[in-house]
């Protein structure tokens, strides 16, 4: 019997692995499923180099070879970075609601205001427990199942020892400074772009971008979905990676 293919889930800013429990689970039977959590999250020690390339380093040191890697947000990011500096681990990307900007600029509108990312990065000091509630908030604004999902992402939170500070505090810094528009189109591998059409955190057109400059990307656009779709619409999610990985 042939091994499955190796498919690894990566999470954005301030989550965990869990997150993944029910996609994991409904993929089993197709994938060896390994959910990873990031640098100072879960669990996990923080990094003496919290770096967005630093970060992609560490989860191509966890990848076996030609892995297929879906990155959530921020986790997008690192997989999009890793498939640039270490293409032999990465043979196939999802890119679940993220943006090769979050931040947005004059030639970038879609992204969040820098100003707002600020106050996020104030708050984190003095209160971070509330400070990732509100960021989850903001995650599941105007999905029709907001609240849902909001329950289902603080119980994940709950599930899980709190994330480092420094790792908070370097991830949201990732979020910032980012940029990784020219970058992308040299990224070679296939590429899944899976973004709702409801997310305010990484908008329909950074999605849109990502699908039309990878050099070979498909997409899959859910019109009711926030910035959880594999929360909020999990088997259109299931049955996107099922096509795309086996095609």
């Amino acid at each position: 019997m042939p091994a499955k293919p190796v498919l690894a889930l990566v999470h954005g800013w301030g989550m965990n692995a869990r997150v993944f429990d029910p996609l994991a689970t409904a993929l089993a039977d197709a994938f060896d499923v390994h959910a990873l959590d990031l640098p100072g999250h879960g669990g996990r020690a923080p990094l003496p180099d919290d770096t967005l390339a630093a970060w992609a380093d560490d989860l191509a040191q966890r990848l076996p070879a030609a892995a297929t890697v879906l990155g959530w947000s921020l986790g997008g990011q690192v997989a999009m970075r890793a498939a640039l500096d270490r293409p032999d681990r990465i043979a196939r990307l999802v890119l679940l609601a993220s943006t090769p900007r979050f931040v947005a600029a004059p030639d970038w509108p879609h992204g969040l205001a820098a100003a707002d990312l600020d106050v996020f990065g104030d708050a984190l000091l003095a209160d971070p427990r509330g400070t990732l509630g509100r960021f989850l908030a903001l995650q599941t604004r105007g999905a029709p199942d907001q609240k849902a999902l909001l329950y289902a992402l603080r119980r994940v939170l709950a599930e899980a020892p709190e994330p480092a500070p420094s790792a908070l505090a370097a991830g949201l810094a990732m979020l910032r400074d980012t940029d990784l528009r020219i970058e992308a189109k040299r990224i070679e591998q296939p590429a899944l772009v899976i973004h709702g059409r409801l997310d305010t955190l990484a908008p329909t057109g950074a999605g849109q971008w990502l699908a039309a400059h990878l050099p070979q990307a498909c997409a899959l656009a859910l019109p009711r979905a926030a910035h959880a779709p594999h929360l909020s619409h999990p088997d259109a999610v299931v049955a996107a990676l099922r096509d795309f990985c086996h095609a």
